[in-house]
């Protein structure tokens, strides 16, 4: 009978995956019961809430097989499946495989460091830390959501949290930046929502029940004769399965975000506090590649064998890449030339993808996991810098080297790791597109994209050694410079954590890889079967 008893309670339990989508919920409760007053113990309550999110990640990332090749209904780890609505076939259906067991651990980090990052956040501190807690429940159900119709929930959950994020407690044109991410953001959802539906009905065509399971539409996605190819209306020429493949594809394109749809991304970055620009960086920017990966390539993988949409991919992000270069190299205001380095550092992810091959596709995966470490890291230096200064204005810097060298060091692998120099973790990613790009046969434009891509890092180089000479050597331009502190014990635990990883993962790059390498490769073989 204690059997029974113990089988029943270990039952009704959720699982570690709902603990870690959900435990920051919980938090955000216990936050809104808290006198607004009490701001030492909601800030404690938030740094609780968000490390058991990241202390499951940790042990999912240590447990995970890796001789799995995840992406199948056999091969996804830690599965929960409950009927949610019932009456259109809708599921709480969540999972993990190794593709996603990575970028939930960045994820889990980043909102785990933004909490400190945030510590010194005195205006509105209860509704904050609350919308805070809500943002990271989307952004983790985005990872490990199934259902088609649940991963658009957790989608459009992070919306509104990012938009008061930035409305209320960002910069002089906070309200500005805040409406240019939201209609960007919806835009890119309405997108979505139309494709998602138009799968929905195209499912339940025949016999056949509608489902949003993301693994069933991929089964059926591999059939010649699937609805999901062939079904639907056919308008100004193109297929059913072209307007939901690019409707999705811009959807989650926006995220990324690609040229010319990444202009809300600058604004958003500059007038955003500090901890917002990290986790935008870091891991809402990655939710633009991962559904792509988890989504759109696998419900709409044949139309990647047609060279039409190679050339398009590849030459997005490969303009991405120049474009972001060449415009972080004008800017003045250090927090605008970490947010362009961003768009040409996305664009690596695009072209990775497009090169549909092995070392293509990992280094695309790679790129979006040491692009977080690297971008939330710099946001910090700027944030730092920003906060003693009460600027960002380059040109009124200089001399800080010699000033605060603890503060330099941490720096310099931040910006080293976001040059691309061996040893570091923003090496790997970038070599790996580019051999997988030189070495794709998917289209003859891809060997030209490998050598554009390469020249873009070498204007990166050009514009983050500029940077350096302007911030950290030479004279001391402004004596109110020499009163400054070096970094607080806070400061240092905030940037310590992706400094360390940086190094690790340009090390020992198979921490990585070994994860990724059978999602992707199975991924692989959905797009491309020649392969």
């Amino acid at each position: 009978m204690l059997a029974n008893i113990l089988q029943a309670v270990q039952g009704s339990l959720p699982g570690p995956l709902s603990l870690l989508t959900f435990a920051p919920l919980l938090g955000m409760l216990v936050i809104l019961f808290l006198p607004k007053a009490k701001t030492e113990a909601i800030k404690t309550v938030a740094a609780c809430a968000t490390f058991i999110p990241l202390a499951i990640s940790i042990y999912l990332y240590w447990a995970y097989d890796r001789g799995s090749i995840g992406m199948t209904a056999g091969n996804m780890m830690w599965t929960e499946q409950v009927s949610w609505i019932k009456a259109f076939n809708v599921e709480y259906f969540v999972g993990v495989d190794g593709l996603s067991v990575p970028i939930l651990l960045l994820s889990t980090l980043l909102f785990f460091i933004a909490v400190f990052s945030s510590w010194n956040i005195n205006k509105g501190v209860k509704g904050y830390f609350a919308l805070l807690m809500l943002l990271e429940v989307g952004t983790n159900g985005c990872f490990v959501a199934l259902d088609f119709f649940l991963f658009y929930v957790f989608w459009e959950v992070m919306l509104l949290p990012m938009y008061f994020l930035i409305g209320i407690w960002g910069g002089a044109r906070r309200e500005y930046a805040a409406i240019k991410f939201f209609l960007y953001t919806f835009f890119g959802g309405v997108l979505m929502l139309i494709a998602l539906v138009a799968i929905y009905m195209a499912s339940g065509s025949g016999d056949a029940e509608p489902t949003f399971n993301l693994l069933k539409l991929a089964e059926m996605a591999k059939d010649p004769n699937s609805p999901l190819l062939l079904g639907g209306l056919d308008l100004f020429g193109w297929k059913f399965l072209s307007w939901t493949f690019w409707f999705l594809f811009i959807g989650f394109a926006v995220k990324v975000p690609i040229v010319p749809l990444h202009t809300w991304l600058p604004d958003a970055h500059v007038e955003a506090p500090t901890p917002i620009s990290v986790i935008l960086a870091g891991i809402l920017l990655k939710l633009g590649g991962y559904g792509m990966l988890r989504v759109n390539f696998q419900l709409g993988g044949s139309m990647m064998q047609e060279e039409t949409t190679i050339i398009i991919i590849g030459g997005i992000g490969v303009v991405s890449i120049l474009y972001g270069a060449f415009v972080a190299m004008a800017q003045t205001d250090f927090k605008k030339l970490v947010a362009y380095s961003s768009v040409s550092h996305m664009g690596f992810v695009l072209l990775g993808v497009a090169a549909l091959n092995k070392e293509g596709m990992n280094g695309a995966a790679v790129q979006m996991f040491t692009h977080g470490l690297s971008s939330a890291l710099m946001f910090l230096v700027v944030g730092v810098i920003y906060d003693r200064a009460h600027h960002r204005d380059m040109n009124r810097m200089g001399g800080i080297g010699l000033l605060m060298p603890r503060y330099t060091g941490w720096a310099m692998i931040g910006v080293f790791a976001s040059l691309g120099l061996p040893g570091l973790a923003g090496f790997i990613g970038e070599i790996l597109v580019l051999i997988g790009a030189f070495n794709s046969t998917a289209s003859t434009s891809m060997q030209i994209y490998a050598v554009l891509a390469a020249c873009g890092l070498v204007i990166t180089a050009g514009y983050l050694l500029w940077t350096v000479q302007r911030v950290f050597m030479g004279p001391v331009t402004d004596e109110s410079f020499k009163e400054f502190p070096d970094l607080t014990p806070r400061e240092t635990f905030t940037q310590v954590p992706f400094a360390i990883l940086c190094i690790i993962i340009g090390v020992l790059p198979f921490l990585l890889l070994n994860v990724f390498d059978g999602s992707l490769a199975h991924l692989l073989t959905l797009i491309n079967p020649a392969n």
